[in-house]
C-alpha cells in the first residue's frame, strides 16, 4: 500500500471517528433527559405508564445503539494503531493482504472478507 493511500485512509478513519464521536454525544445528551424533558412535555400533568414504557424502551434502544458505536469507534482507534505500527491492511487472521475494495468500504476492518466470513459462519455459543 502506498503512502499515499495510507493518508486516504487514515483521513477517512479520522472522519468516521469525528462522525461516530459525535452521534454518541448526542445519544448520551438525550439519554440525561428525564422523559418528561425527553417527550416535550412540561406540564404539570402525570405521565402515564404507558408513556414512561415507550420512554424507556427508547432509552433501551439508544444505549444499545451507543454500545454499537462505541465498538465502531474501538475498531477505528485499533485502525489508526495499525496505521502507525505498519500493520494497516494486512489481515490479522491469516496476515494476508485485506482487498483495497474492502478497505474502502471497512476502513477499520483487521480481517479479510474470507477470515470475516468465515467468523461470521461460526456457530456461538
Amino acid at each position: 500500500m502506498t503512502k499515499q493511500q495510507l493518508k486516504q485512509f487514515r483521513q477517512a478513519l479520522l472522519g468516521e471517528r469525528a462522525k461516530f464521536a459525535g452521534e454518541l454525544r448526542a445519544i448520551a445528551k438525550e439519554a440525561s433527559k428525564n422523559p418528561r424533558e425527553a417527550s416535550g412535555d412540561l406540564s404539570g400533568y402525570t405521565v402515564h405508564m404507558a408513556d414512561m414504557s415507550a420512554d424507556t424502551y427508547e432509552r433501551e434502544l439508544s444505549m444499545n445503539i451507543a454500545s454499537s458505536e462505541q465498538e465502531v469507534l474501538y475498531q477505528i482507534d485499533e485502525a489508526l494503531k495499525r496505521i502507525e505500527e505498519g500493520t494497516y491492511g494486512v489481515c490479522q487472521q491469516c496476515a494476508k493482504p485485506i482487498g483495497l475494495s474492502r478497505l474502502k468500504a471497512v476502513p477499520y476492518t483487521s480481517m479479510c472478507i474470507s477470515c470475516q466470513r468465515a467468523k461470521e459462519q461460526k456457530p456461538k455459543r
